[in-house]
């Protein structure tokens, strides 16, 4: 839990587990260029507390006015369903092969379409601050499976590979416009990179490890009109990946995405550790 990019204390231990399972469909429309179908799969656990305050319609103390009745509630539950579907185009720019050394740069351009469920964005305009309850740090839009926007997609990749060594590095831009309820997630930029050493090189396959340096910068959503302010955060991360190829057809990569640096705005739960892993196979 971090109040403006400072660690502060969680007396209601809150947590929220996301994993995002993304079936992917690639097809290689000319030599150099393909179109690819995200179709994301989202599963959310969470334990926050959940503030509550109403009119009992009793006047107990004789003030004159009927009596609100506060108080907060321990939450555990989860969430599941399809995300954002997008559809991307990637085209390789430049390329070049000379011997054992190769480079390519490509260039991608897609859209996300509106296919998540939205219906926690609702909940931004219920919550409820009770004095002396614990706050909570994860809110209807970080528990929102879909953005309700149509929104676009650029970003660019680059490889390199000589002998043993290569490197690798890609970013990724994704342009937001308002969604359900005049809610708007706010542009955000992910990116990715690092130098790697391949043990095993071959014919019949590969192995490497890498040494991957990646972050994420965003800013503050907007409700209404209003700035959201528990939304914006620039992060990085420091970790090993590890990758292998089989025959022509099959790729496997795995990675561990460790925070060295998180800044955010408000209060927040941010990420402990990052996991993330990938098969592809080529028919």
């Amino acid at each position: 839990m971090q109040r403006d990019g400072v660690r502060v204390p969680d007396p209601a231990v809150q947590y929220l587990e996301s994993m995002n399972t993304q079936f992917v469909l690639g097809y290689q429309v000319v030599e150099k260029f393909r179109l690819q179908l995200n179709v994301p799969w989202i599963n959310r656990i969470y334990r926050r507390p959940e503030n509550f305050s109403f009119d009992s319609g009793v006047d107990a103390d004789g003030d004159g006015e009927t009596d609100i009745i506060s108080g907060t509630n321990m939450a555990h539950g989860s969430e599941s369903g399809l995300g954002n579907v997008s559809v991307l185009g990637n085209w390789v720019a430049y390329e070049k092969k000379e011997g054992s050394f190769q480079f390519s740069w490509n260039v991608l351009g897609g859209c996300k379409f509106p296919t998540g469920n939205t219906a926690w964005i609702g909940e931004e305009l219920d919550e409820t601050e009770v004095d002396g309850a614990p706050d909570s740090g994860i809110h209807g839009h970080d528990l929102a499976l879909g953005s309700g926007s149509f929104d676009g997609i650029v970003g660019t990749v680059i490889s390199l590979n000589w002998e043993r060594l290569f490197f690798d590095a890609e970013t990724q831009y994704t342009i937001r416009t308002e969604g359900d309820l005049s809610y708007r997630y706010a542009n955000d930029l992910i990116w990715r990179g690092g130098p790697g050493f391949y043990t095993l090189k071959g014919g019949d396959g590969s192995l490497g490890i890498q040494a991957v340096v990646s972050g994420e910068s965003k800013g503050r959503d907007r409700f209404r009109g209003n700035r959201a302010d528990d939304t914006g955060i620039t992060a990085v991360y420091l970790g090993p990946r590890i990758v292998g190829s089989w025959s022509e057809r099959l790729d496997a990569d795995l990675g561990l995405d460790l925070p060295v640096s998180m800044e955010n705005t408000a209060l927040q739960l941010v990420p402990d550790y990052r996991v993330h892993a990938a098969i592809t196979w080529r028919f």
